[in-house]
């Protein structure tokens, strides 16, 4: 079976003395829903970013969708098709209102403006929080916040949802309708110890010096 998501022998450090990846090896393969274990700082948030492109490795071979991505441009394509969910909310929301926030993705696929609200007044209330729709963006709670960055994600469709520690800052309700909208998708990539719980299919473990399963 081909990968869809595959490093081959990347390296990757923030300073010379601060080496995260040398010589990863990982792959992805169509309708997994991987779990990413590891240690803090072992690297597991870096390579949810390396693999859309918002890190650069210092060696690499990156693929993902069936091509080598090097360029920015390679990426674009990558970030529409792999939706990244951020650990922290304030990184992904940025508009007035949720509303807003969750359009602008279909907006920017090129949407009508009609259309992307359509899509992203779907998206909420498939999620249970159709109500947030007119909230100020800035005035929700925290964890309101971390479903609402999910919403601005799924609202884009994407192929494979990346999570970076999904259930952070959520109480028990919120986690719940996070868990039914993980069951619906076939394919999903994150750390997080609930998330292995409930979700994932396999499992990887992260370390600097690469992957073992």
């Amino acid at each position: 079976m081909t990968p869809l998501i595959e490093f081959e022998q990347v390296s990757f450090a923030y300073t010379p003395e601060r080496q995260v990846f040398s010589g990863l090896n990982v792959r992805v393969f169509p309708d997994e829903r991987l779990g990413i274990i590891g240690p803090n700082g072992s690297g597991k948030t870096t390579f949810l970013h390396l693999l859309v492109g918002l890190l650069k490795p210092r060696k690499r071979t990156i693929r993902a969708f069936g091509k080598i991505r090097r360029s920015e441009q390679d990426f674009y394509e990558v970030r529409i098709r792999a939706g990244l969910v951020f650990q922290d909310a304030d990184d992904q929301l940025f508009c007035p209102t949720v509303l807003d926030d969750v359009a602008f993705g279909p907006l920017n696929l090129g949407k009508t403006a009609g259309k992307a609200r359509e899509v992203a007044l779907q998206t909420l209330a498939a999620l249970g929080i159709g109500d947030f729709a007119g909230r100020i963006t800035y005035k929700l709670s925290y964890g309101e916040k971390r479903l609402a960055a999910l919403v601005t994600v799924l609202s884009m469709q994407p192929d494979i949802l990346l999570l970076d520690e999904p259930t952070n800052g959520l109480d028990e309700r919120s986690k719940q309708r996070l868990n039914d909208v993980l069951h619906t998708l076939p394919q999903v990539i994150s750390h997080g110890q609930e998330f292995m719980q409930a979700h994932a299919t396999r499992t990887i473990h992260i370390t600097a010096n690469g992957i073992f399963q």
